[in-house]
């Protein structure tokens, strides 16, 4: 059993910054891969990025958050960061907490979700 908590979420300004965190627990191996997916309002949920125990890093296909958004993680401590700069309005979303699976596949464990809520 695995238990992620993440934290970090709130109301900013388009422009503004956010920092999520992600502390997770239970049986979580070094080598689990961790990430970040968003859901939008009447939008699926899609990855945002994932990061694997060695620092290999993968973001979305699109060009969404390029250059904007940064995952890191502290293996010590269990815990996934997704620093959120320049944020927009189309950031808008909750923010799920995922360990587990592959660089290219979900993980089976997900957190509860973060409101992220940017104004224009």
């Amino acid at each position: 059993q695995v238990q992620l908590v993440e934290s970090g979420g709130g109301l900013v300004q388009a422009g503004g910054s956010l920092r999520l965190s992600c502390a997770a627990s239970g049986s979580i191996f070094r080598d689990d891969v961790m990430g970040w997916y968003r859901q939008a309002p009447g939008k699926q949920r899609e990855l945002v990025a994932k990061i694997s125990s060695t620092g290999r890093t993968k973001y979305t296909d699109s060009d969404s958050v390029k250059g904007r958004f940064s995952i890191s993680r502290d293996n010590a401590k269990n815990t996934v960061y997704l620093q959120m700069n320049s944020l927009k309005p189309e950031d808008t979303g909750v923010y799920y907490c995922n360990v587990g699976g592959s660089m290219i596949t979900r993980g089976a464990y997900w957190g509860q979700g973060t409101q992220v809520t940017v104004s224009s």
